[in-house]
């Protein structure tokens, strides 16, 4: 079995059929550093650059562990070759009334 180490700040619950899975915060979150850059501005609004920097807070890779992060750091992850981590599919999220997710329906890598 596959051991999920959730590094965001919420729960994770996981809708399949009738049952539902909730993956618990680990306490631990992974982040992507980030600074911005002035880039000027429209009609007034100040527009900067983000420039994305080192990932923050992700163990390194362990057998056995698929890491449970934001679409931005599996982006960065990705990037820098590693294929542990998995974001929630948010794009297929399940939402309250109010448009809050309530669950997902999985993971993407």
């Amino acid at each position: 079995m596959i051991n999920l180490v959730n590094l965001t700040p919420h729960h994770i619950t996981i809708q399949l059929g009738d049952s539902v899975v909730v993956i618990p915060k680990s306490g631990t979150v992974a982040r992507v550093a980030t600074t911005e850059r002035d880039a000027g501005n429209i009609n007034g609004i100040p527009v900067v650059t983000q420039v994305f920097g080192e990932i923050e807070g992700l163990p390194d890779p362990a057998p056995n562990t698929k890491y449970i992060v934001s679409q931005i750091v599996l982006a960065a992850a990705k990037a820098a070759g590693r294929t542990d981590c998995l974001a929630p599919n948010t794009a297929k999220a399940i939402r309250d009334d109010q448009g809050h997710i309530i669950a997902v329906p999985g993971f993407v890598s």
